[in-house]
């Protein structure tokens, strides 16, 4: 897969369908040549032109050869402040107070696999399941070195890229820039792709076309939040779901991040993207390194569901780990939203009960076990059972699941601290503040230091001490509050500017030993929702709490956008009462059910308080989601349509299971339209000449009088060669009513 040149420079990384090139020119410049569609060989049929750029200056050696400027050339890993004007890569203070480097290739190495980073979550893979490419670039005047990593996937149309930089002077120096990668594009005919968002609306797709001049996704908030997503995509113009070159970059980290494009003088694209570089510097003695997080960068010539097929087999296969990787989740219902703070033994046995009743398999205890937990405003630190509140403790309330037959769940957010708390009047210092002004406050609790090894150890000795005495099946990882006053009270004043990036450090510590001792808990991460959605936390816990919005319609968005990186299996996606406690719609029950059925299927509503009717059809929806649920949650993905094109009310999603066997079709409509268009689903990744059998159809409960058109629409029992499913579709019953949901399950004869 990784093949080197000797006579060209050339190192040619390819799979089956894709290649990425990297040349070494002048027997010091390591430059970007190619990455797209699979080459057989890369012979440089467009060799780089050699033209006098006004302002573009040329290094000392090359005083006299003004057409040679690095000003101009494709760089795999710019500097700052040396010849170069555009974003860098890196940049570093000089121990003088220059920041002046210049890199140079030094030697390569190539490896099956792919080695792990240290203290950091990556993608990991098999000898035979990838290969890796390490290319050593030093500064010419010996002071700093820096390792850059490739690796090639056979699975997968992707590139995992990283880089270590490494003080290799006498003298320290300090960082203040350290991307994870750097791409040169010979040209700016692209669409830019984000997702941006709030808290409880997150991960709506922006596309815009791309501009001149510099433009960036980024969080600034300690964590890679609800407000941005450390995620960037460049499609051709006009590449769609279905077709066109996308170009996407999706971070291996939980913490601030930058992801950079600029668009320069003549018409090249370059894209930056890491750790966010604002108020970023980490202090190197000699000797020291960085590592920098994982970025992973896919390439699609099948437009947006191709890009998203990349990520997805990535993120299942070499990101999640543990037995819970293949494994289908279980069906839960939590207590939030059905008690919020006012639970005893009694609530959650009744709970228990009315599961068990409706073919729920986890009941999760959220927020308010602990401490002297009534409300927000205390407790957070200490973590031990309020047997005022649970009489029996966890023991009592997890063996009211375990006798039906449930596993038994808890919620925890170690990562903070009240003032009103035990932990906080006898370690002040261990949170977050600035020594010099007033705390700040977020939902009244603040960050504790987890640059600091006690910390660390304080967190990992609590949570494991309840994980050993309770018998905890699923653990709920909150995060409530981003970081203010990234002040640490360990860390001298020279290295304050590396406690943002040592807090996340932290963060991998604490979860890699607490997850590694429990193997057999299943682990979802959690951050006011979707707040910190990403692939270094999915490293730790194999699925994420995807919004605090439950509303149906409002999730249409945002696990549509999520899935441009994220598999289903990753997304918590629960059913809640009606009115929403969001937004206050009121939604059909089956609309509901179907939405949440995209992801790790459960309940966020009082059970307890259904009508029999109620529940009648949510043991039919539990039963119903228990067959498709391999399906669901372990088979392919595809956005038939999206929220966020055309009128943006209408979503298609198509599920297909590993073997081909079975395929889920759901369709929603938000509000239903006078004169309405027809709308035809064309079904995707079939066998063309296979039949398939329409074993069951759903079809929404509307008000219209033609109950004779819609049943002659039904096409249930019908089968259709794949072709015909792929190529002419199928049609959609017209809908009458608002907030409407559509399922057809098609069986493989």
């Amino acid at each position: 897969m990784i093949q080197f040149d000797e006579k060209t420079g050339i190192f040619h990384l390819s799979n089956a369908k894709m290649s990425y090139v990297l040349q070494v020119i002048r027997g010091r410049y390591l430059m970007h040549r190619y990455w797209g569609r699979k080459l057989r060989t890369f012979r440089d049929s467009r060799p780089f032109q050699e033209l006098d750029r006004g302002f573009s200056p040329q290094p000392g050696a090359y005083e006299n050869e003004r057409t040679f400027s690095l000003d101009v050339l494709p760089q795999e890993y710019p500097g700052y402040g040396h010849v170069d004007y555009r974003i860098p890569a890196y940049e570093v203070r000089l121990a003088d107070g220059t920041t002046t480097t210049e890199l140079f290739y030094k030697d390569y190495i190539i490896t099956k696999g792919k080695p792990a980073l240290a203290g950091l979550p990556a993608a990991y893979a098999a000898d035979d399941e990838a290969e890796t490419l390490k290319i050593t670039l030093a500064d010419s005047k010996g002071k700093l070195e820096a390792e850059l990593s490739y690796t090639i996937f056979a699975d997968a149309d992707v590139i995992a890229r990283s880089a270590c930089l490494k003080n290799s002077g006498e003298e320290p120096m300090d960082l203040l820039n350290a991307a994870s990668f750097a791409l040169d594009l010979p040209d700016h005919d692209f669409d830019r792709m984000n997702l941006w968002g709030g808290h409880a609306a997150e991960r709506t797709a922006e596309r815009v076309p791309l501009m001149h001049g510099i433009e960036e996704s980024a969080s600034r908030r300690g964590s890679s939040s609800h407000q941005a997503s450390p995620f960037l995509a460049l499609l051709r113009k006009d590449a769609g779901e279905k077709s066109g070159e996308v170009y996407g970059f999706s971070l291996v980290w939980s913490g601030e991040f930058s992801l950079k494009t600029e668009v320069e003088q003549f018409g090249t694209t370059r894209v930056v993207g890491g750790i966010n570089p604002f108020e970023f510097r980490w202090h190197l003695e000699p000797g020291e390194s960085f590592q920098t997080p994982e970025a992973l960068l896919a390439y699609s010539a099948e437009g947006l569901n191709g890009m998203s097929q990349a990520f997805h087999e990535i993120v299942r296969h070499h990101i999640v780990r543990g037995k819970f990787r293949d494994a289908v989740r279980p069906i839960l219902v939590n207590n939030w939203e059905a008690t919020y703070f006012d639970f005893d033994d009694a609530k959650m046995d009744n709970l228990a009960a009315c599961a068990k009743d409706l073919g729920i398999e986890l009941m999760v205890l959220d927020d308010g076990w602990f401490g002297k937990r009534e409300d927000d405003n205390s407790s957070l630190g200490d973590w031990v059972v309020n047997m005022d509140k649970l009489k029996g403790g966890l023991q009592g309330v997890a063996e009211s699941a375990h006798k039906r037959g449930l596993k038994f769940g808890l919620w925890f957010e170690p990562e903070m601290v009240s003032v009103d708390s035990d932990l906080y009047r006898a370690h002040p210092d261990w949170a977050l503040r600035s020594p010099s002004y007033p705390m700040t406050f977020s939902r009244h609790q603040l960050v504790l230091d987890l640059s600091r090894a006690d910390v660390r150890d304080y967190i990992v000795d609590s949570v494991c001490k309840i994980l050993d005495t309770a018998p905890i099946d699923y653990v709920k990882w909150d995060f409530n509050r981003h970081l203010t006053d990234a002040f640490s009270a360990k860390l001298p004043p020279e290295r304050q500017g590396e406690v943002r990036t040592r807090f996340v450090l932290g963060l991998y510590d604490v979860l890699e030993r607490i997850t590694q001792t429990h193997p057999d808990v299943l682990f979802e991460s959690c951050s006011g929702g979707g707040g910190r959605f990403d692939a270094g936390m999915l490293y730790y816990m194999p699925q994420t709490w995807t919004s605090d919005d439950t509303d149906a319609i409002c999730r249409l968005s945002i696990q549509s956008g999520t899935s441009m990186v994220f598999p289903p299996i990753t997304m918590g996606a629960h059913v809640s009462v009606t009115p929403n406690h969001q937004v206050g719609r009121v939604t059909p029950m089956q609309t509901r059910a179907f939405a949440a059925m995209m992801g790790c299927y459960g309940y966020e509503m009082d059970i307890t308080r259904m009508s029999e009717e109620e529940k009648a059809e949510v043991r039919s929806h539990i039963a119903l989601y228990k067959k498709i649920r391999p399906t669901m949650q372990l088979g392919q993905f595809y956005r038939l349509l999206t929220p966020f094109e055309g009128k943006g009310n209408e979503t298609a999603w198509e599920f297909v299971a590993k073997d081909g066997k079975e395929i889920v079709l759901v369709y929603f409509k938000a509000l239903a339209t006078p004169a309405a268009e027809l709308r035809t689903l064309k079904l995707e990744q079939l066998d063309a000449d296979a039949e398939y059998e329409v074993a069951a159809y759903y079809p929404a409960k509307g008000l219209s009088h033609d109950g004779a058109g819609s049943k002659a629409l039904s096409l249930a029992g019908k089968s259709f060669y794949g072709d015909e499913l792929m190529y002419s579709g199928i049609e959609v019953p017209k809908i009458d009513t608002d907030f409407a949901a559509y399922m057809w399950v098609f069986h493989k004869k």
